[in-house]
């Protein structure tokens, strides 16, 4: 089977099919797509600006990061869901769409990123990780999913 092939088949599964035959169901699901992608996107800030040293500075970045965890990787979990069931409904408009193979790789480096390297830079108890690693680690973390939100924005365009 072709990716193509996959794509038009997925553009026919009863969750698409259900998805474009009501009138209401692509309008709730984006919405529930889009309060997932602020609460992830006020997640994600609120700790890189501590790791710039633009807030929040009494509180730990390992504590604030210990605290952001559970929003985060809810929203992200809602937002996957809810995204599948997007792709679902319009698979061959996104199979065509570059906005779209832009926003699934830089969701994919984001976390990879985001498991991997971000977060042992920023739950590193020790000083082994610098101001420098910090801020640069957000300044990487804040490029990848600027990119995934403003791709995810532009297949809406394409």
């Amino acid at each position: 089977m072709s990716l193509l092939e996959f794509f038009e088949w997925c553009e026919t599964t009863s969750v698409a099919t259900v998805i474009k035959n009501s009138s209401w169901a692509f309008a709730v699901i984006e919405s529930v797509h889009l309060l997932g992608l602020a609460l992830i996107g006020g997640a994600i800030l609120i700790l890189n600006l501590r790791l710039l040293g633009l807030g929040l500075r009494r509180h730990p970045v390992q504590e604030l990061a210990r605290d952001i965890r559970p929003w985060f990787t809810g929203s992200l979990i809602v937002m996957l869901f809810t995204g599948v069931a997007l792709f679902l409904s319009e698979a061959l408009k996104c199979y065509y769409s570059p906005a779209f193979w832009l926003k699934m790789v830089s969701l994919l480096l984001a976390v990879i990123f985001t498991v991997t390297i971000y977060r042992r830079i920023v739950m590193e108890e020790g000083t082994s990780y610098g101001p420098r690693w910090q801020k640069a680690a957000a300044l990487v973390s804040l490029l990848l999913w600027s990119s995934v939100g403003a791709a995810g924005r532009w297949i809406g365009f394409s």
